[in-house]
């Protein structure tokens, strides 16, 4: 009990809180939206952008930031797409792809280490030359027509009341199973929280810097591709303007979820009710009919507003460390 009372579990428990209000308010509100198939359709609907944040997860607790996200989004849609149109089944162009992300979030990270660069001019430059990439590929939206992404689409499990877990979010629940893992119960993460936390203080304790930080960047690159691969099968396309300002969706879902910009405290779970919330939001404007598009942005601007304000009065109230 102790320990699930920790205060730097703090931001997380009032990230789920918020989640729970939201939704109990959306099914107050509007007659069938407390339900299991809304449930599965936020899953669904946003699992992309959940997984591409269980990467930057990493690089935020890091101390870190990764604006690349939405051109790796894009550019690994078109490329399974047009590799698609030349024969290749989406499995081998998947797997080309993640190993391709994964290479290049590790190059980021040398370059931040090795010259020293604040990793938002790297990863801004990450992000210009992917979606130049993008128009290389391609300047027009390309079908995926192959018999193994309608396969894919066809999986899906029932839940109760109507619900689908299709297989877009099983992708994003069994790579969020891992990032967790990962996070939380291995050495490389407990160095990420440690970087994150105070840099110097790790490298006295002998934690390598920039394995470490190449790991990160790397650990990133892997699930903005895999979140990449994911919106392609899901749309059955790809367009080389395909998430185009995703990486700011993705930051704001880590954000929501509990972990803090500057870096050594959070949780990888909240990022799950990190993008569930801005899907939540989505959702009930949806579900009203009267407002427009505007009214999600908003929205979601005044809930991350609120949370940065109270990670703030977290962290000079509660003093909450760096810790796991």
């Amino acid at each position: 009990m102790s320990a699930l009372l920790n205060k730097k579990y703090l931001p997380f428990y009032a990230t789920v809180l918020v989640f729970v209000a939201i939704f109990l308010i959306g099914g107050a509100t509007y007659r069938n939206f407390l339900s299991m198939r809304v449930l599965g359709n936020i899953l669904a609907d946003n699992s992309f952008i959940i997984i591409a944040a269980t990467g930057a997860t990493f690089v935020i607790l890091s101390g870190g930031i990764d604006l690349s996200i939405g051109s790796m989004i894009g550019f690994v849609g078109v490329s399974v797409a047009v590799l698609d149109s030349l024969g290749w089944d989406p499995l081998s162009s998947a797997i080309l792809m993640l190993i391709f992300g994964f290479a290049f979030g590790a190059f980021q990270g040398w370059v931040i280490d090795s010259l020293d660069i604040q990793p938002f001019i790297i990863t801004l430059a990450g992000l210009f030359l992917l979606r130049g990439l993008c128009f290389m590929v391609t300047v027009n939206a390309v079908p995926i027509t192959h018999e193994w992404a309608d396969l894919y689409s066809d999986i899906r499990i029932r839940l109760p009341g109507k619900g689908l877990l299709r297989s877009s979010a099983m992708v994003m629940l069994a790579s969020l199973a891992v990032a967790i893992f990962i996070a939380h119960f291995t050495r490389f993460g407990t160095n990420v929280y440690a970087i994150g936390g105070d840099r110097e203080s790790a490298r006295l304790m002998g934690v390598n810097i920039r394995r470490t930080t190449v790991m990160v960047y790397a650990v990133a690159g892997f699930y903005s591709a895999l979140a990449g691969v994911v919106y392609a099968l899901y749309t059955k396309s790809g367009y080389p303007l395909a998430g185009n300002t995703l990486e700011l969706s993705a930051i704001a879902s880590v954000v929501l979820g509990g972990t803090l910009l500057t870096g050594g405290v959070g949780m990888v779970a909240g990022t799950l009710f990190g993008g569930m919330i801005l899907g939540l939001i989505s959702t009930l404007i949806i579900f009203n009919g009267s407002l427009n598009s505007a009214w999600i942005l908003i929205s979601s601007g005044v809930l991350l507003f609120g949370f940065i304000v109270l990670h703030r009065f977290l962290v000079s109230s509660f003093d909450i460390g760096n810790g796991r």
